[in-house]
C-alpha cells in the first residue's frame, strides 16, 4: 500500500538530527512537525518569520494569529522566536538552515526540481522555494511517486519550469525512499507492501535497484 501524507511525514522525520535547524515547506512537509522524535532537539523554521514551530494545535490550543507559511495554525516550542520575513530569508540565504523539506511536482535524475508552475492554472509565483533550494545544506523532497493519471514524477528531465538546478539529493515518496547521485535514482527503501516492480514501473528516470530493498520503518 502507498503511504498516506502522515506516513510520508513520519518517514521524513527520520532524516532529522539533534541540533538541526529545519525549514518545513507548504503541504506534506508541515506535517513533519508532528513527528519529531522524542528527546530530539530541532528548531523548525517557517519562512513567514517563526523559528521554533511545534506540533499542530489541539482545538483548545488554536491561536488564529500563530500560523505557518501555509496559513495553518501552529504551536511554538520552548525558545521560539518571531521575526520579519526579511530576517527569515536572511537566515535561509545565509546558509543557516541544515535541512529543508519541501514538496515538488517533478524531480529528475540530475537533481533538478520543478515545484511551482502548474500548467493551465494561475500561479502567484514560486514564493520562497527558490531561496530554500539554493540556501539549504540538505534538501529532502516529499511527493507522490506518480500523478493522478499514473505518470511518473521522477523523470529523466523535468518538463516544467525549474525551481532549482542540481540541488536535490533525496526523495521520500508514497512508494519509496530514493537518493539521487551520478545522474541516476537509487532505490533505498520501499513502502511496506509495495513491490520493487511497481516502483520501477512508476519511475521514468533510470532507477538503480540493489539486490535487497528493505521496507521503510517509522520508529
Amino acid at each position: 500500500m502507498a503511504l498516506n501524507r502522515d506516513q510520508i511525514a513520519m518517514r521524513v522525520a527520520k532524516e532529522l538530527r539533534d541540533g538541526y535547524y529545519v525549514n518545513l515547506g507548504i503541504g506534506i512537509p508541515t506535517l513533519v512537525a508532528n513527528y519529531v522524535p522524542k528527546g530530539m532537539q530541532v528548531m523548525l523554521q517557517s519562512e513567514n518569520g517563526l523559528l521554533g514551530m511545534g506540533p499542530f494545535p489541539t482545538d483548545e490550543e488554536v491561536d488564529a494569529d500563530l500560523i505557518n507559511a501555509g496559513k495553518q495554525t501552529v504551536t511554538t516550542a520552548t525558545g521560539a522566536a518571531f521575526f520579519s520575513s526579511a530576517e527569515s530569508f536572511a537566515m535561509i540565504r545565509g546558509g543557516h538552515v541544515d535541512l529543508t523539506v519541501l514538496g515538488a511536482f517533478e524531480v529528475d535524475v540530475n537533481g533538478n526540481i520543478a515545484s511551482w508552475m502548474v500548467p493551465g492554472k494561475l500561479v502567484k509565483g514560486m514564493g520562497g522555494a527558490m531561496d530554500l533550494v539554493a540556501g539549504a545544506q540538505n534538501i529532502v523532497v516529499t511527493m507522490t511517486h506518480a500523478d493522478k493519471s499514473g505518470a511518473s514524477k521522477l523523470l529523466k528531465q523535468c518538463s516544467l519550469p525549474l525551481t532549482g538546478v542540481k540541488c536535490i539529493k533525496k526523495l521520500v515518496t508514497d512508494l519509496a525512499v530514493v537518493e539521487i547521485r551520478d545522474g541516476k535514482f537509487h532505490l533505498l527503501e520501499r513502502a511496506p507492501g509495495v513491490s520493487v516492480e511497481e516502483i520501477q514501473a512508476k519511475t521514468e528516470g533510470e532507477l538503480v535497484i540493489p539486490a535487497h530493498v528493505p521496507e521503510m520503518t517509522f520508529d
